[in-house]
């Protein structure tokens, strides 16, 4: 079937869609209710399924016409933002464009770089989400994603970029090494309150240390004084003197350029997660997606 039999119909339905009635959906789209009825029923006898529910008094979408609607309303914002690229003569860049983030670090570091674009480009129309569980960028139908840690292999639909690596730094307040003091190997962490990541569930996160050999990661729970499941709420409890905490670098380099964190051993610093940017490889080509990109990529290059 060529592409053009395909597209044939789908804005008859989902204006009937959004109009709630064959009338309505005439009226905005000049034509007469009968022109409008054919045009649905023709289009079900080709996709060979009901997409509309009708009664007299009403008409709502069965589950395969929720399901098709949802695909051709993004087919036909993706006609509209193909249409605005080649007619705008400045290409400004404008419409929807959905990126995903993990919590902490896209609320710390990637927000508002995000923003600032935004505020350069007002017709842009940012949709950022921030899940700290791992979502497939496919499944949730995002432009761009961005990454701690993943799979060694990422699915051919979907670019991907590695960014650089986190360093984890053992990291306490002033106040807290003037009054307890500063370790100077890691046998002397067991004498302090050991501050670490946990989860609902009762686990906790163990910390990282250079193997004996180069490259290698040795990874111990430690006893904790305190455990907190937040990256933000475990920086916010070292800062307030509680004791000393495994950071991603990212989190904590603000802190330690201004002093209100003190670095402590530093030999035992580890590499941690690689950071990852992704995108959907069928998107790429709209301008305001590979703007953004282009962005990220530079700021977030560690």
């Amino acid at each position: 079937m060529f592409a053009s039999e395909r597209l044939k119909g789908i804005d008859v339905f989902v204006c009937v869609a959004d109009s709630g009635s064959f009338k309505a959906a005439a009226e905005r789209l000049n034509l007469t209710p009968s022109a409008v009825s054919k045009a649905i029923a023709r289009l079900e006898g080709r996709l060979q399924a009901r997409l509309l529910q009708r009664t007299t008094r009403s008409l709502a979408l069965t589950d395969a016409g929720q399901a098709f609607y949802r695909t051709c309303t993004g087919v036909l914002a993706d006609l509209q933002e193909a249409e605005w690229a080649l007619q705008a003569e400045n290409t400004e860049l404008r419409g929807k464009v959905r990126v995903d983030l993990p919590g902490a670090f896209g609320r710390t570091q990637v927000l508002e770089l995000i923003l600032r674009f935004a505020r350069e480009h007002p017709l842009l129309q940012p949709h950022v989400t921030f899940a700290d569980a791992f979502a497939d960028p496919l499944e949730a139908g995002v432009d761009i994603a961005v990454r701690l840690g993943g799979p060694a292999q990422w699915p051919v639909a979907l670019g991907h970029r590695q960014l650089g690596h986190e360093r984890h730094l053992f990291c306490a307040s002033p106040a807290y090494l003037e009054h307890q003091g500063t370790p100077l190997t890691d046998a002397d962490l067991l004498r302090h309150r050991c501050i670490a990541y946990g989860w609902v569930d009762g686990r906790v996160n163990p910390w990282t240390f250079p193997g004996s050999r180069l490259g290698e990661i040795e990874r111990r729970v430690m006893p904790a004084a305190c455990v907190v499941g937040d990256g933000q709420g475990l920086l916010m409890t070292v800062m307030a003197g509680y004791g000393i905490a495994q950071l991603p670098s990212w989190l904590v380099k603000r802190q330690l350029d201004e002093g209100s964190l003190v670095q402590v051993l530093p030999h035992c610093a580890t590499q941690g997660q690689a950071i990852h940017l992704l995108w959907m490889k069928n998107r790429q080509a709209l301008p305001k997606v590979s703007a953004l990109l282009e962005l990220l990529a530079e700021h977030l290059m560690g």
